[in-house]
């Protein structure tokens, strides 16, 4: 056993870290030996690993309960929270459906309107379904002709999710139910008869949450049947570590199947045509040399987005029955803006970019023809557009930092677009404004930040500044209203939003620019970003943060250990910590396609020399440290923040906590329920505004 103490500062308690056993686990990874003292920790529910979450949450909520920032800043979010919220609305059969919450639910209702805007009846409610809200919607797909809604469910935010089949008139459940699915839609065949699915091998008694996930295979339901009498239609034998997805064409001819193997950062698709009785799986796209969308498709004829030969992203058009890349004709070329998504609406195709991480969409016809651009409120994030071809309207949100999440209504045929849904939130969107910079990496690389802060910052140097990042899997940081981030500016705080590499932003070039043995490119865009914000007077040291989740945990552990001396505080959350052994839990082996495998002798190197797990340096005073993560989080398992709070609580030297919250009955963020979202942003923003001196009483002014 080992005794790790520390001290909070002056101003704080006193206090003693729970004990942490240490063993004498080593592993060995091609000649190197590697200690893994608190492996016992990966027993997620053993009683000795229970006992130190719970005197680790004893000690943590002791401290964040009794910071004289947090409750007023708890009222502020509950009050800014209290606002009502529409989903996207979209019409199936003769029906429109969309979710909507009042402001304070746990979990978004589910409605059902026989016209857009008219009298509208609940459907699924979530939040009758458990008394604190852990049992959300996981996702839902309704029939064609409007009379089926397929729905999952998840408890505690655990990524399995079990499926049922409501009667959309009724609003009663059929007998369906479908257990252990994972990373799964539903798409329904045309005659609104069953649904196509992906689903796992259950896993073994009481591993659930930490048990490795292979074999996803794709299966068809016919309503009103049990599940042990469902068609498998795919599945690898020879690979069992695929991912796979079901979808169905608008036409009900293809099934088409996206297929990613393991270790795959590309993907490939495949068809099958369902007019044929006997018809074979047909590989299309199979080199996984690329990433590949199916769109729409006119007969044999399909409509795909792909970045093969084309970073940023162009849309081909496929002739299956002559399908090699020198036959393929270009809809829309690639040009200087990202292309992330393109949708079809009736007789056009909206394409959605990215223009230094912000939105812009385009309209074409589907020959490939420019139309037009689709003007959009200001400068921020567009999504949505969803549609099919017999549809003259469709509905997209907008967002930025200072603008919440607004509806819109656009015509196709005559390019109108329509305000639909504005919420009304408390507070003053005026008082506040956002930039975009650029700055110079390590290696030279322009990197854009986005800043937001109240109006008349004074450049003083003194601003408590919260940088938040993320970096990896292709995904973009483009700009968003956050009630955390409106709290953080009313107490006179700066956010940063910094585009690091390994996200889209800019292609898949700058995706691979942060990937693998390039990571490290991702830590020191994070550093530049920081280096700015000081240089250029925002925030010293003593006043900068640091904040990320999953990835953005890891981002935020490997960079508060490179740069101890660059940050007051870090919140790394639900990250992965350890990079030696995050393959072998869960879906974490789909992961090697990013980040590499410890048990590759070439990627071993370049992962050991950043882990944050294996970074830890004793008497090293690291910055003020707040982990989170959840209990029932099995998409990266807490193993991870357990034994990286244990090692930080060893080494940290006294004078600055090393804390860490564990979120019981809840997983890695989807789902959360509205009361266990607002306590724990209370916690961390308290935690934060303690560490930085800031003042609460400045709250809705």
């Amino acid at each position: 056993m080992v005794l790790a103490c520390a001290l909070l500062p002056s101003a704080g308690p006193h206090f003693d870290y729970p004990l942490t056993r240490r063993s004498e686990t080593v592993d060995d990874y091609h000649g190197t030996r590697v200690a893994d003292p608190y492996r016992w920790l990966e027993e997620l529910d053993s009683d000795e690993t229970r006992d130190w979450i719970r005197a680790q949450n004893e000690l943590s909520f002791a401290h964040l309960r009794s910071l004289p920032q947090r409750d007023p800043i708890e009222k502020r979010l509950t009050q800014l929270w209290n606002f009502e919220r529409f989903g996207l609305p979209f019409r199936e059969g003769e029906r429109y459906f969309y979710s909507h919450n009042d402001g304070l639910q746990n979990q978004s209702v589910l409605y059902v309107a026989e016209t857009l805007g008219g009298r509208a009846r609940v459907l699924l409610n979530p939040n009758e379904l458990s008394d604190d809200g852990t049992i959300a919607l996981a996702g839902y797909a309704v029939s064609p002709d409007g009379r089926h809604l397929a729905y999952g469910l998840s408890e505690s935010g655990s990524d399995w999710s079990t499926w049922h089949v409501r009667d959309v008139e009724t609003g009663r459940d059929l007998p369906d139910r479908l257990d252990w699915l994972k990373f799964t839609g539903a798409s329904f065949a045309r005659d609104s008869s069953g649904f196509y699915y992906s689903r796992y091998e259950a896993p073994p008694e009481g591993e659930a949450l930490a048990a490795e996930n292979p074999s996803h295979e794709v299966f068809f339901h016919r309503l009103g049947q049990a599940q042990s009498s469902d068609e498998r239609v795919y599945r690898r034998d020879d690979a069992r570590r695929w991912l796979l997805s079901p979808r169905v064409s608008e036409d009900d001819r293809y099934l088409l199947i996206w297929a990613r193997p393991e270790g795959e950062r590309d993907n490939g698709l495949f068809y099958r045509d369902r007019t044929l009785p006997d018809g074979e799986m047909i590989e299309l796209l199979n080199g996984f040399d690329a990433r590949y969308s199916f769109i729409d498709n006119d007969g044999p004829v399909f409509w795909v987005m792909t970045n093969l030969n084309a970073p940023r992203g162009r849309v081909v058009a496929i002739d299956t029955r002559a399908p090699e890349p020198e036959n393929w004709r270009v809809l829309i070329p690639e040009n200087d803006h990202t292309l992330r998504a393109v949708r079809r609406v009736g007789d056009r195709l909206i394409a959605s970019y990215l223009a230094d991480a912000r939105s812009r969409v385009f309209v074409y016809d589907t020959k490939g023809n420019l139309e037009r651009e689709l003007e959009l409120p200001g400068l921020g994030t567009a999504g949505g557009f969803r549609g099919e071809s017999g549809d003259s309207e469709t509905f997209f949100a907008f967002t930025s930092q200072t603008r919440p999440r607004t509806l819109y209504r656009h015509d196709v045929s005559t390019g109108e677009t329509t305000l639909f849904k504005a919420p009304q939130v408390d507070f003053d969107p005026e008082a506040f404004e956002a930039n975009q910079v650029f700055f110079r990496s390590k290696d030279g690389t322009r990197v854009p930040m986005f800043l937001v802060h109240k109006k008349g910052l004074v450049r003083d140097g003194r601003n408590p500044t919260l940088m938040n990042g993320y970096g990896g899997f292709n995904i973009s940081v483009t700009p968003y209203f956050s009630l955390t981030h409106i709290v953080w500016m009313e107490m006179g705080g700066v956010v940063a939003l910094p585009n690091l590499r390994g996200g889209g932003e800019y292609g898949e070039q700058w995706h691979r620019a942060g990937m693998k043995a390039n990571k490290q490119n991702v830590f020191d865009d994070f550093i530049a970003a920081a280096e700015y914000l000081i240089a250029n007077g925002y925030t010293d040291p003593s006043r900068l943060a640091i904040s990320g989740r999953s990835n953005g945990g890891l981002l935020v552990g490997a960079v508060m250990l490179q740069r101890p001396d660059l940050f007051a505080a870090a919140l790394p959350g639900v990250g992965v910590m350890d990079m030696l052994r995050f393959h072998k839990f869960t879906i974490g082996w789909a992961w090697t396609a990013e980040y590499g495998s410890s048990d590759d002798p070439e990627e071993f190197p370049f992962l050991y020399a950043y882990s944050p797990l294996h970074r830890l340096r004793p008497g090293t005073r690291y910055p003020a440290t707040l982990i989170h993560t959840s209990d029932h989080d099995d998409r990266v398992v807490p193993a991870h923040s357990y034994k990286f709070a244990a090692a930080l609580q060893a080494a940290q030297v006294p004078g600055t906590p090393a804390l860490i919250r564990i979120a019981v009955e809840a997983g890695h963020g989807a789902g959360k329920p509205t009361a266990k979202r607002i306590e724990e942003a209370a916690d961390l923003q308290a935690f934060l505004a303690h560490r930085l001196g800031m003042d609460a009483s400045l709250l809705g002014r």
